[in-house]
C-alpha cells in the first residue's frame, strides 16, 4: 500500500454505551474486524491493520476531549492544507458573513489548526465565491468547514438556557457542522480543532468523522479567587481560553473577600482604593472587566460575579464606614470588625446599590451572593445587635439574623431581575429564599455531599456540586483521577430530583495561587473534571482508558500556549517553549 493511500472499507468506530471512542489499535487489540482491498484479495484483518497504523501513521478521532456523546471515526484520512483551506457559512444558515463570535472564532481556529503557519491568513469564503462558484487557485485540494446555526444570537451573551448542542460530519473536501446556536458551533469548532493532526513529516491530516454531541450537564464552571492574590488579566484571559479547549462554559469570578477588593466600583471607588493591596496596580476597573466579559463571550464563557457577604467582607469595611459590625470586649468596643452588620438600615441601603451597579456591569442573569462561613462571635458581642434580635423575635439564635440578612440581599437582587446563588450553608440554617435560588455545594465528603443532594433536591432546589473539585488541594501523584470518578447523581432521589443539579464547578482558591502557579495547577486536571461535566459517564468511567486520550490533550494545551503539568513520565511532540 502506498503512503497516505486511504482503506477502502474504512473501520467504523462507534462510542456507545460502555465503550469510549478508541484508537484503531484499541479496536485490533479487541478483535473488531475490517477489510482491506488489496490487489484481487479481500481478507478479514484485525492485527495486520494494526500494524498499518503503526507504519503509516494513519490516525483516528480518539482525541476529542471532552469525549463526544457519540463518535463514530474512520481510518480514512484527508490532507489539510492552510492554503486551501476555509471557513464559511451555510447558505440556509441563520448566521452569516459579519457574526461577531464565528466570525473571530474562524480567526482564531485557523491558528489553533495550523500553529505552524505564520503568514497571518485565514480564509473565508466571500459572497462572490459563494455565488459564482469562484475560488481562488490553488494547487492542494481544498478543504471548507461549512457552520450552520439555527438562530443569529451573535450578538449576545450564553445564558443558562443557551443550547451547546452540534452535529459535525467530515469527510472529503469539506466538513458540516450544524448547532442550534452560534455557543454550539463555537464547541464544534472546538472539537473539529483536536480532529486535525500532523504526521512525522509535518503534514496536516483530519480523519473521516460524524460526530453528534451536547454536554450532560448545562453548567459547567472554573472559580478563580482574585482576592486573596490578585491576578493580571492576561491570566484571567489566557484561562479563559483554556476553559474554551476542555469545554467550560462559566467562569465564577469570585472577585473579591477578605484580604482584598480589587473591584473598583464607579459608586463606591473607596472600596478599591482602600480595600485593595494597590489602588492602581492591584486593581480591576471597569475597562478590564468588560474586557474579561467580552473575550468570555467569544468563547460561549458566562462570566458570573460573586460578592460574598456578610462574612468574607474585611477588605469592604476599609472603604465603607459603618458597614461592618464593630466588635465589643468587656463591653467597650474592641478596635476590630466582623461580618457586614445586618441591623443597621444603612446596609441594605448600600447593598441594594453596589448590586444596582454590579447588575448592569455584568450582563448575566446570575450573581453569587456567597453566604458561606459567618463567624457570629462578633455579632454575639455586640450589644446593639443582640438589641436588633430581640426585637425582632430571634432570641439569641443567630443563624436567624443571617437568615434575615441573606433574605434581604436575594430580594434586592431579585428585584433586578436576577437569579441568585448561594453556598450551601444559606440552605443549611433554613433561610427562605426563592425557588429560583441556586444552591452550591463546597463542603464534605462524597457521603455527606450526596446527602445534601438529596435533601436539596427534594425541597425543589437547583443545585451546583463543587466540593469534590476543590483542587487548590494538591498531593502527589495522580490526583485528577479523583475528579475524574465523580459521579454527580450518584445520590437517592428520584429522576425528577437529579434533573435539579445543573452542573458542577472547579474551584481554584488562591490563598497559594498566583499567576506563576494558576495554569500548571489547574491544567489538566481541570479538564478531567470537564470530561466528567460533559460527557456520557457510562462512556468515560475507565481512569486507565481516560489517561493516554487526557495525555494527549494536556500536549494540545501545551502546543496551545498553555502550560499544563505532566500527568507522569513522558514526553510530548512539541514541548512547551517558554514564557
Amino acid at each position: 500500500m502506498a503512503w497516505g493511500q486511504n482503506i477502502s472499507e474504512p473501520c467504523l468506530l462507534k462510542t456507545g454505551i460502555g465503550c469510549p471512542a478508541v484508537s484503531a489499535g484499541d479496536e485490533a487489540e479487541m478483535g473488531v474486524m475490517s477489510t482491506v482491498s488489496s490487489g484481487q484479495h479481500t481478507r478479514p484483518m484485525c492485527y495486520l491493520l494494526l500494524l498499518m497504523i503503526l507504519q503509516l501513521g494513519l490516525h483516528t478521532a480518539e482525541g476529542v476531549w471532552p469525549l463526544p456523546q457519540t463518535l463514530i471515526s474512520s481510518t480514512e484520512r484527508f490532507h489539510l492544507s492552510p492554503q486551501a483551506f476555509y471557513f464559511g457559512y451555510g447558505r440556509q444558515s441563520a448566521a452569516q458573513q459579519g457574526c461577531s463570535v464565528l466570525d473571530a472564532a474562524f480567526k482564531r481556529y485557523f491558528a489553533l489548526i495550523f500553529p505552524d503557519y505564520t503568514s497571518g491568513r485565514w480564509n473565508l469564503f466571500s459572497d462572490k465565491n459563494e455565488k459564482d462558484g469562484t475560488l481562488p487557485f490553488n494547487v492542494d485540494k481544498q478543504f471548507t468547514v461549512e457552520v450552520s446555526v439555527d438562530h443569529n444570537d451573535c450578538d449576545g451573551y450564553p445564558n443558562e438556557s443557551s443550547s451547546e448542542r452540534y452535529n459535525l460530519s467530515v469527510f472529503s473536501g469539506r466538513a458540516s457542522l450544524k448547532a442550534v446556536t452560534v455557543w454550539g458551533a463555537l464547541r464544534g469548532l472546538e472539537s473539529f480543532s483536536q480532529l486535525v493532526y500532523q504526521d512525522d513529516f509535518g503534514s496536516y491530516f483530519v480523519n473521516k468523522t460524524d460526530i453528534k454531541d451536547f454536554p450532560r450537564f448545562q453548567f459547567r464552571g472554573i472559580l478563580l479567587d482574585t482576592s486573596r492574590h490578585y491576578l493580571p488579566v492576561q491570566a484571567i484571559l489566557k484561562t479563559l481560553d483554556a476553559m474554551a479547549y476542555s469545554k467550560f462554559n462559566v467562569f465564577h469570578w469570585h472577585i473579591v473577600d477578605d484580604p482584598s477588593f480589587p473591584y473598583q466600583s464607579r459608586t463606591f471607588p473607596d472600596l478599591s482604593s482602600k480595600g485593595a493591596f494597590h489602588p492602581m496596580t492591584h486593581i480591576y476597573t471597569q475597562s478590564d472587566v468588560r474586557r474579561v466579559i467580552s473575550h468570555a463571550r467569544m468563547r460561549g464563557i458566562r462570566v458570573l460575579p460573586e460578592f460574598d457577604s456578610p462574612g468574607h467582607t474585611k477588605s469592604w469595611g476599609k472603604g465603607q464606614p459603618d458597614l461592618l459590625t464593630p466588635c465589643y470586649k468587656g463591653g467597650i468596643p474592641s478596635g476590630t470588625f466582623g461580618p457586614i452588620n445586618p441591623a443597621l438600615p444603612s446596609t441594605y441601603h448600600f447593598m441594594a446599590t453596589l448590586f444596582k451597579e454590579v447588575s448592569v456591569v455584568f450582563p448575566d442573569s446570575y450573581i453569587h451572593l456567597g453566604g458561606d462561613e459567618v463567624d457570629f462571635s462578633c455579632w454575639k458581642s455586640n450589644p446593639y445587635v443582640r438589641a436588633f434580635m430581640q426585637k425582632m423575635g430571634f432570641g439569641s439564635d443567630f443563624t436567624k439574623l443571617e437568615a434575615f440578612y441573606m433574605e434581604n440581599i436575594v430580594n434586592i437582587t431579585s428585584a433586578l431581575n436576577k437569579t441568585s446563588i448561594v453556598w450551601q450553608d444559606v440552605f443549611d440554617y433554613h433561610e427562605r429564599i426563592p425557588k429560583d435560588t441556586v444552591l452550591h455545594i463546597w463542603k464534605g465528603t462524597p457521603a455527606s455531599y450526596y446527602a445534601e443532594l438529596s435533601r436539596m433536591t427534594k425541597a425543589g432546589m437547583r443545585v451546583v456540586l463543587a466540593a469534590p473539585w476543590y483542587i487548590n488541594h494538591i498531593s502527589y501523584g495522580q490526583d485528577w483521577h479523583n475528579y475524574y470518578t465523580v459521579q454527580p447523581l450518584n445520590f437517592s432521589g428520584t429522576e425528577e430530583q437529579k434533573k435539579l443539579v445543573i452542573g458542577g464547578e472547579v474551584c481554584m482558591w488562591g490563598e497559594y495561587v498566583d499567576a506563576t502557579n494558576l495554569t500548571p495547577r489547574l491544567w489538566p486536571r481541570a479538564s478531567a473534571a470537564a470530561e466528567r461535566l460533559w460527557s456520557d459517564e457510562k462512556q468515560t468511567s475507565n481512569v486507565d482508558m481516560a489517561f493516554p486520550r487526557l495525555q494527549d490533550f494536556r500536549c494540545k494545551l501545551v502546543r496551545r500556549g498553555i502550560q499544563a503539568e505532566p500527568l507522569y513520565v513522558g514526553h510530548c511532540k512539541q514541548e512547551y517553549q517558554g514564557i
